[in-house]
């Protein structure tokens, strides 16, 4: 039976087999005896971190450390809130920051000051925040996602993907009322040139397996 371990774009945790390219964590958010989640999230440092460093194993959910929370994508991680570890991922996190600072306009910002920012963009009363989007939907820079009525989509080349548990596939139609999962801070960092890590699936093209 999979543990509810596995984070969707709107940033709410599921059980699934599938465990995607990253793993993360919300800080200690499970109870080791029962492997079973105990809050949505207990620090607002929402990071990503690599699912292997230097060799080291964890036991999932064995420990009171931190809760291992996995992704599908970078993309999907970045919906829910989260940003690159600069422990395990540092020049990620500096690429990051360095986007995020020309995105948004600041200088010499610190991880925990982007923190405060995307915990305001994440969440609404305890829910996902859903944003107006800020521009067209093929204006919409690579890794963006969205969401139109119950389905969380990937922006890639102005294209539209479905998003789920085992990766991406074609759009079936448009997207009405389309709402950005994305925090608009880190959609400003895409814009200025961050490139987030996407699973495989989403550059297939159809007719491809």
């Amino acid at each position: 039976m999979p543990l509810q371990n596995r984070v969707t774009p709107t940033g709410d945790i599921i059980a699934t087999p599938h465990r995607g390219m990253f793993t993360g964590n919300r800080g200690i958010i499970h109870d080791p005896e029962t492997k079973t989640l105990t809050r949505r999230w207990a620090s607002r440092a929402w990071l990503t971190c690599l699912c292997e460093f230097k060799g080291r194993r964890r036991d999932v959910m064995g420990g009171r450390s931190w809760t291992e929370l996995f992704f599908l994508d970078e993309a999907t991680a970045f919906a829910a809130g989260h940003r690159p570890c600069f422990f395990c991922r540092r020049d990620d996190a500096n690429r990051f920051r360095i986007a995020w600072q020309d995105g948004n306009c600041v200088t010499n910002i610190l991880a925990r000051e982007i923190d405060a920012v995307l915990h305001v963009e994440r969440l609404s009363s305890g829910k996902k925040r859903l944003h107006q989007l800020p521009m067209p939907l093929k204006e919409l820079p690579d890794g963006a996602m969205l969401q139109a009525g119950s389905e969380s989509y990937l922006m890639l080349q102005g294209h539209p993907l479905l998003w789920s548990p085992g990766g991406y596939r074609e759009a079936p139609g448009k997207l009405e009322g389309a709402m950005l999962l994305t925090p608009p801070s880190t959609l400003r960092a895409l814009s200025a040139g961050y490139r987030s890590v996407l699973h495989p699936t989403a550059h297939r093209r159809p007719g491809q397996s």
